[in-house]
């Protein structure tokens, strides 16, 4: 209840920026994960702890609301704001590097959420009232926009492993409307919550139903 009041009082943007952060701290807490950052430990991870994926997802609520906000000043898919909230996101990376003291803590869920983020804004601003499902088919159409401004610069961890062996990565989930959240993730979420068992548990349900398909390049590149 005293959350519902709080949210309130909130802009649409404020909204669902805060919903964002909430849901970065929410997955790093989600405990047992396979050699992930967890309440546990650091996992495979030595270079992150708890504390730090913590400070990282809130250095990002200004961030998911700028994005918030360019959805509802474009109105509609078009590539000014696939380029707007491209040049948002590479600010929000550098402010999330500032708070890691340079540890790449989440440069996917800068993609990903973010775009989430921008679909779900472009939805309230148009009085749209989608299912989970479509606002990833959504947020797929932002993602099949090219941002022409991106900075060339040395391939990542995870483009190192595609260009290597032959397999999609973040991009191209993003772009097909993040068909492993559609197929794994929430039809598992769904069939978990039905049983009588605890939301953590439901989770850690849906989190494993993924990894048994996503060819997760992070894993691949540090195995």
């Amino acid at each position: 209840m005293m959350a519902q009041v709080q949210y309130q009082t909130f802009s649409d943007n404020q909204l669902l920026a805060s919903l964002a952060v909430e849901a970065l701290i929410d997955e790093v807490n989600l405990t047992p994960k396979p050699a992930l950052v967890d309440r546990r430990g650091s996992g495979a991870h030595d270079d992150l702890t708890l504390e730090i994926m913590e400070r990282s997802a809130k250095s990002l609520r200004p961030m998911f609301e700028a994005m918030a906000q360019a959805a509802k000043h474009h109105g509609k898919v078009c590539l000014a704001l696939r380029e707007d909230i491209g040049e948002i996101g590479r600010q929000g990376e550098k402010t999330m590097m500032l708070a890691t003291e340079g540890v790449n803590t989440h440069r996917g869920a800068i993609w990903a959420l973010g775009l989430m983020v921008t679909a779900a804004a472009l939805a309230r601003t148009n009085q749209q009232y989608l299912s989970a499902v479509e606002l990833c088919h959504l947020a797929g159409q932002i993602a099949q926009l090219e941002d022409r401004f991106i900075p060339k610069q040395a391939l990542s961890h995870g483009q190192q492993v595609q260009k290597k062996l032959g397999i999609l990565g973040a991009k191209e989930q993003a772009q097909q409307g993040f068909p492993t959240i559609v197929k794994f993730g929430l039809k598992q979420l769904h069939q978990s919550r039905s049983k009588p068992m605890k939301e953590e548990f439901a989770r850690l349900d849906a989190l494993l139903a993924m990894m048994t398909d996503l060819t997760d390049t992070c894993v691949l590149y540090r195995s």
